[in-house]
């Protein structure tokens, strides 16, 4: 049986206006699937969650929108949601690969932040305008994600709030400084956070396609070098 992977795109409280989810998310489970994995997606509800079980790697792909009850539902109508996120990663054990804006999402959800390793931070965290851009391994690093240097037409997050224990393995460089954009949480299980992403014009670039590949096969497991 082939091993299963959950994508969860954002859509109502967790669907921005910035990102188009499901057409990220899309070519998410592309990649996913081409490495082998059976791969579901859904998109964010209260119920997203039920009958979801044994499954070997969690992919979220969203973002924040609206709150209002009216709109989505009030906290308690996802609370359920939560509970089972939280258990899915942090007692069953599910590797959890956060990308690009799940660094902004599940903001009422209690230890979301600590579990992925950061958070986006309004009115500090930032990103230049999109294009060709440049990400890089932290030098001496040695992990078994890293392959070399990756380019895209992708954003370049800056300025994100790392928490400790985090563990930063590459970067980009915006204004001579080099800022955090994949690292490793130093929550519990396998953990893994991958600013890179903001649209599907960024899987068209191989080596990014490939340091997925490699962040999905690491942390089901399969590339502990």
């Amino acid at each position: 049986m082939a091993a299963r992977a959950l994508v969860l795109v954002g859509r109502g409280r967790y669907q921005d206006r910035w990102h188009d989810d499901a057409a990220t998310g899309f070519r998410v489970a592309q990649v996913l699937a081409g490495s082998g994995l059976e791969v579901d997606v859904r998109g964010t509800s209260p119920g997203a969650l039920e009958g979801v079980d044994g499954v070997d790697l969690l992919a979220v792909v969203a973002g924040t929108g609206r709150t209002d009850p009216q709109h989505d539902g009030d906290d308690a109508a996802w609370a359920g949601f939560h509970a089972r996120l939280a258990q899915l990663v942090v007692e069953e054990g599910t590797p959890l690969l956060a990308l690009h804006q799940a660094a902004n999402t599940f903001r009422d959800a209690p230890g979301w932040v600590p579990l992925v390793g950061g958070q986006w931070i309004d009115g500090l965290s930032m990103h230049p305008p999109i294009g060709q851009a440049v990400f890089e391994p932290v030098p001496g690093e040695d992990h078994p994600v890293l392959d070399g240097p990756v380019t895209a037409f992708d954003e370049r997050y800056c300025l994100l709030q790392l928490e400790p224990g985090a563990q930063v393995l590459m970067t980009t460089r915006h204004e001579d400084v080099d800022h955090p954009v994949v690292w490793v949480s130093g929550g519990p299980g396998r953990v893994l956070y991958d600013a890179l992403g903001h649209d599907p014009r960024s899987y068209d670039s191989p080596s990014r396609r490939e340091l997925l590949r490699r962040e999905a096969d690491w942390l089901r497991g399969r590339a502990d070098g």
